[in-house]
């Protein structure tokens, strides 16, 4: 690798990044800087998120400004307020010895008198997000006339945000003889477009291959059950013990929900989605980068843009429904030279998504097994062990607590007080695990035929007890959302939950039925939606194809008192039917 003392940087600049423990030059850093110094073109530079770009249009910005002249020089567009604001602590970091050069975040959420202010006092570099730009020199207070250098970072993402009518209404206002660097993880049209409308003659500089992954991030999927994902998901953070990672979920919805579960269950956790107020994010970012968090669970939209170091895994709980939104979730990790690791839980619906990926990133998938609750406990016990094995011990402190600690505990030989010591921190793991089933699902074959034998044996299934709850989808209840109140309620993950009928103001579900009570007793307990649940054990269906309806009837009668008598009743009595109608039809 090239030495950043090989690449024309300047002595002061040099002395800034020696302090920041940088010597050698990462490959976008070798390939950018050098064109940046010696000739005035326009560069497009492709690279994944981590690869070292901020220094690679740094530094060469840093050593070009002119101090003297306090008017802004260069103008760094990125798409949220994290990554302004870690562009800008980048740029001050490695000018740190260059005296008088000043450089200004503006993004939105912060006092926009306070960034005019900062403009009236001369700047030489503005780093800002789109929005809060354009609000500014719309107001007159930014004057970027005499900009040289426009540099448009994580374009694809601020695309992706909807900036494009921002980015062109700055890009208009910049003088026609400035210099354009774009930095983009991936290359879709809307990028190109920008390229052939606002740049001449652009060299183009790819690190890796044009769309691919992270050269150093390895990809796994797990395929499971649709309802076994979270369940899958606390599973491979308990066997990976030192885990710091981003999971990503579709909705708000689901986000709030996984970090809910999560932080229940005992896992440092929380969530970052839209609904959050500016400092309520911040709040957030700032335990998860203290690693006071080990787990954040995001949207897309929210986790765009996060500058986030060290991160040892990304999860992927449900794929994103654009390809190239997992080249940006992937890039998360194995940043800086460092390795990561990229989890897809799916389920078989979804595998195809696999192939589609693999083809467009240029990288292979493996197949990965859910570890059994065995191989969990084996793992968490042996950490606990090596932790145990490297913890500081202060003499001065202890040893005056021996001689009591000692005639406490000297009825206990060696095995029993090692036996104990490892029961005290390590039972609830073992309690947890003790009945865990297999969430693996086996080859697609043998599970259909698995499955199919699944039901035919439930119909006669003396095991399984069917309950009714008055939820239904007029209040947002789906199958996976059921799952999770029922684990949510009853604090218990290995219910075994068979068939699920969800109506429009009621539902019906069967469970093993040894778990009847204590499912009942949770429900009854809590509150979906604002509702106060309500369930009880269903009646049992009559045997026969056209007692199927009247056993439906019956049901509906029977549960009548649990749901709310209004003058729209008959119309949701004449829904159910014709949905129980439909299920028949199908049965025959």
């Amino acid at each position: 690798m090239a030495k950043f003392t090989d690449l024309g940087i300047q002595e002061d600049i040099l002395k800034g990044i020696n302090e920041l423990g940088f010597e050698e030059a990462m490959p976008v850093q070798k390939e950018v800087i050098p064109v940046l110094l010696e000739t005035d073109r326009d560069i497009v530079a492709l690279a994944q998120t981590g690869t070292g770009k901020t220094a690679a249009f740094g530094l060469p910005i840093a050593q070009q400004v002119k101090v003297k002249e306090k008017y802004p020089q260069a103008l760094i567009l990125s798409p949220t307020r994290e990554l302004c604001v870690q562009i800008a602590k980048d740029l001050m970091a490695y000018s740190k010895y260059i005296k008088g050069l000043k450089v200004l975040p503006v993004y939105g959420g912060a006092n926009i008198d306070a960034q005019i202010r900062g403009l009236r006092m001369g700047v030489h570099v503005i780093v800002a997000t789109p929005g809060r730009m354009l609000d500014l020199i719309k107001r007159k207070k930014a004057d970027i006339t005499n900009v040289q250098t426009v540099v448009l970072d994580e374009a694809d993402e601020m695309l992706n945000m909807g900036f494009r009518d921002d980015l062109n209404d700055i890009l208009e206002s910049v003088p026609d003889e400035r210099r354009t660097l774009l930095f983009s993880a991936t290359m879709p049209k809307e990028v190109a477009a920008i390229a052939k409308n606002y740049m001449m003659n652009p060299e183009e500089i790819t690190v890796g291959k044009k769309n691919a992954g992270a050269e150093s991030v390895k990809h796994l999927y797990y395929l499971v059950h649709a309802r076994d994902r979270y369940l899958a998901l606390k599973r491979i953070a308990d066997m990976n013990p030192d885990i710091y990672a981003i999971i990503f979920c579709r909705t708000r919805m689901e986000t709030k929900e996984v970090a809910e579960w999560l932080i229940k269950d005992g896992y440092n956790a929380d969530a970052l989605h839209g609904d959050l107020s500016q400092a309520q994010r911040d709040h957030v970012m700032s335990r998860f980068r203290l690693k006071n968090l080990q787990m954040l669970v995001a949207t897309d939209v929210a986790a765009r843009g996060l500058d986030v170091n060290d991160l040892s895994h990304v999860i992927n709980y449900n794929l994103p429904d654009d390809i190239e939104a997992y080249t940006h979730r992937s890039g998360r990790t194995g940043r800086a030279g460092k390795t990561g690791v990229s989890i897809a839980i799916i389920h078989l619906r979804e595998k195809y998504r696999i192939k589609e990926i693999e083809k467009k990133i240029n990288k292979n998938f493996e197949k990965a097994n859910i570890p059994t609750g065995k191989a969990v406990c084996k793992k968490q016990l042996f950490h606990l062990i090596d932790k145990m094995e490297k913890v500081d011990i202060d003499h001065d402190q202890i040893d005056g607590f021996l001689p009591e600690i000692y005639k406490k505990l000297d009825w206990l030989d060696k095995e029993d007080l090692i036996k104990r010591f490892v029961s005290l921190e390590f039972n609830r793991f073992l309690d947890y695990y003790k009945n865990a089933p297999d969430l693996n699902i086996p080859d697609e074959k043998d599970y259909r035929q698995k499955e199919k034998d699944k039901g035919k044996r439930r119909l006669s299934n003396k095991d399984f007890k069917r309950l009714f709850i008055n939820v239904g989808k007029n209040q947002g209840l789906n199958a996976q959302r059921l799952m999770g109140l029922i684990n949510e309620s009853t604090r218990e993950r290995n219910i075994v939950i068979g068939k699920i009928d969800i109506m429009k103001s009621f539902s019906f579900f069967e469970i093993d039925k040894q778990f009847t009570d204590k499912v009942l007793d949770g429900l009854n307990s809590s509150v979906f939606e604002g509702l106060k649940v309500n369930s009880e054990i269903a009646k049992e269906r009559p045997k026969g194809g056209d007692s199927e309806r009247a056993s439906k009837r019956g049901e509906r009668n029977r549960s009548e008192g649990s749901r709310p008598k209004d003058k729209d009743r008959s119309r949701r009595k004449s829904g159910t039917k014709s949905e129980s109608g439909k299920r028949s039809r199908k049965r025959k």
